[in-house]
């Protein structure tokens, strides 16, 4: 989950905000609240609770026997609802919907009816034993159990800061009792049953709201249970004990929440030994396997012969991680799940380190992997995330390059909305003496310092625009520090205190403390340089060879070929590097955003016959083309056709 309380985590560095002190009043992230709480919350209640209502609210009405039925959809769908009702909860909160707070109570009342007297809840197995199979719990990994109840437990926390009501807080303690008594002692043959563990974040940010110890040192002893595998492998990251991992490796999704969960166990215990691998798995990551983005999972489906001795039973690992450097396009997997993975994961590390290259991440990843995801109007989501789209593709892939109202895997949607709704949660950390703004954009927030009320608020046109303007509101004159970040893509920032300049260095990928005794009307002005560059690749990156893809702050930019001449095939336009990138002016039909556009190179070429593979060069005489860029996480809503982030660079 992304609404963490750690302001009493004996073991971090940085601590998140009540989240209700931090919200977006304006500006690109209040349009995107806007549209969550008009469309996204809505649209998805629709589709879970009418139009495939059997799949979702369906299935806890046939397991609180109120209507006959069998279980439909994966497994795990109970976590999916849990993860739109979390993100509508949050929503509720903040715009203070009645209506849609009654609507939750009232599912809640549902949730609580399928519940077992003895806290177990999980619709597949209820429903399976209530038709008379021999079914018992936790019997096979595969069931999803303690994905689906992690995600309740961060459900209910939210639910209860939201709302301050209790009716899924004592579902969620009544399902963590069962854990706890069902695992009091894991065994061998438990070991396996923390596919995808959401379970370890909910249950420590169970703890932090309850203060009920049993759930941190539960969440703990789940983890330490991984330890008991036998004969495992990369898909659950369990081929070796987990403090033995120093890279990337199998199952993104599964592998980010995995460190998410360590990352908060972390906090709390202090223990080092989680530390260690933390550590090691994020600099490979970052280093090797992470798209430009802020997207990971490179391959549909991989192998882990690498590291497997079995060399005869080598497993397969679904939406994997793949080699160092094996960072294809046109197949990219990069599930939107393993971003948001990502994303929880660094948020985590950031607190614990206070190191800003976590921010940066969250940053890259929250303005692309996660916002590609989602359709401009709201109505439509991806699984998959392609970095190039052709017509036709050169293979056929088993998840749709496009955006699609309805999933067959339903993961990722709630995923996007609850995160979008609870993306106020980034803009801020504290610690002791001391603001530390994480994210930039139209918000207020409030604070405590030295018992005494501080209010902060910031305005700006970021990410189109660099200038960030913060006006500080307190009762009386306070002493504390305001960090501000500068970005790790800013080569340039200059920091300015009610019109006079600071003499500060404002290093890329540093935080900047600001410490002085503030006053009511006290304003900072950060100017953070964000002109157009071209990025590219380490040569092993062998898919992104001579070519180069166009980033202006946090927003990685793409080429779509409705933005191209009729003339101009999509495969013969290249990137002229010597031409200036030029900044256009706001458009409407993409969120405002600012287009770069650009004068590059087409070169005709004949076209291939249909079953070649290779042929003697035709080089052509290039001629100059306008090319228009827009945002990635905007593309593939105005109309088909193809889209690439990396185009050929000729000189």
């Amino acid at each position: 989950m992304s609404i963490t309380d750690t302001s009493s985590s004996p073991y971090v560095r940085l601590r998140s905000l009540p989240w209700q002190d931090s919200r977006w009043t304006g500006g690109f992230w209040g349009r995107y609240m806007q549209l969550c709480h008009q469309k996204m919350v809505p649209l998805m209640k629709r589709h879970m609770c009418e139009i495939e209502r059997v799949k979702f609210a369906g299935n806890f009405e046939v397991a609180a026997g109120l209507i006959e039925g069998r279980h439909r959809g994966p497994r795990w769908n109970d976590g999916d609802f849990y993860k739109w009702l979390e993100g509508a909860t949050a929503i509720a909160g903040i715009y203070e919907d009645r209506s849609l707070v009654q609507e939750i109570e009232s599912l809640a009342r549902l949730i609580a009816a399928a519940q077992r007297e003895d806290g177990y809840i999980h619709t597949d197995i209820q429903i399976r034993q209530k038709a008379g199979e021999q079914v018992t719990e936790f019997e096979n990994p595969m069931d999803f159990e303690m994905y689906n109840m992690g995600h309740l437990m961060t459900l209910a926390v939210v639910h209860r800061r939201a709302s301050g009501s209790d009716s899924l807080m004592k579902i969620a303690v009544r399902a963590a009792d069962f854990l706890d008594r069902m695992f009091a002692h894991p065994k061998p043959h438990q070991a396996r049953h923390g596919i995808c563990p959401s379970h370890l974040m909910g249950l420590i940010e169970l703890y932090r709201e309850t203060r009920n110890i049993r759930y941190r040192d539960l969440a703990s002893r789940l983890l330490e249970m991984r330890n008991l595998v036998e004969k495992g492998d990369d898909d659950n990251q369990d081929r070796i004990p987990f403090r033995e991992h120093t890279t990337a490796h199998g199952h993104a999704v599964r592998a980010t929440y995995l460190y998410a969960g360590m990352a908060d166990i972390y906090a709390e215990t202090g223990d080092e030994s989680l530390l260690e691998p933390l550590l090691a798995v994020w600099q490979d990551l970052v280093s090797r396997k992470l798209y430009l983005t802020g997207g990971c999972g490179a391959l549909f489906d991989g192998a882990s012969p690498d590291g497997s001795a079995d060399q005869l039973n080598i497993t397969r690992v679904h939406q994997a991680f793949g080699r160092s450097y094996q960072l294809p396009q046109s197949t990219a997997h990069n599930e939107t799940c393993a971003a948001i993975g990502n994303l929880l994961w660094n948020w985590r590390m950031l607190q614990i380190t206070a190191d800003p290259r976590y921010a940066d991440i969250i940053e890259l990843t929250l303005y692309n992997s996660v916002l590609a995801g989602v359709s401009l109007d709201g109505s439509s989501y991806t699984y998959t995330n392609t970095l190039r789209k052709l017509d036709p593709m050169p293979v056929s892939l088993r998840w749709s390059t496009d955006r699609q109202k309805s999933i067959s895997c339903f993961c990722c949607p709630p995923n996007v909305v609850r995160t979008v709704a609870e993306s106020s949660h980034y803009a801020y950390l504290c610690s002791e003496q001391a603001v530390y703004l994480i994210l930039y954009g139209t918000n207020q927030a409030r604070f405590q310092f030295q018992d005494q009320p501080v209010t902060i608020r910031q305005e700006s046109d970021y990410p189109w625009e660099g200038q960030i303007r913060l006006k500080i509101d307190c009762s009386c004159p306070v002493r504390f520090s305001v960090v501000l970040r500068i970005p790790g893509w800013c080569n340039q920032a200059s920091v300015s205190i009610n019109g006079r300049r600071e003499p500060v260095e404002c290093q890329s990928g540093t935080f900047v403390a600001l410490d002085r005794e503030w006053k009511s009307g006290d304003q900072i002005k950060l100017s953070l340089s964000m002109p157009p560059i071209l990025i590219e690749a380490h040569p092993y990156v062998e898919e992104a060879r001579h070519q180069a893809a166009l980033r202006r702050g946090p927003i990685v930019y793409c080429l779509e070929s409705c933005d191209l001449p009729e003339n101009v095939g999509f495969n013969d336009v290249f990137i002229n590097a010597r031409q200036p990138l030029m900044v256009g002016t706001p458009d409407a039909s993409l969120l405002g955003a600012r287009p770069i556009e650009t004068v590059g190179w087409a070169c005709e070429t004949i076209p291939w016959q249909k079953d070649g593979l290779y042929r003697p060069l035709n080089p052509s005489t290039p001629n100059p083309v306008r090319l228009r860029f827009v945002p990635y996480f905007a593309w593939g809503n105005r109309r088909p056709g193809e889209m690439s982030v990396w185009i050929p660079v000729l000189f």
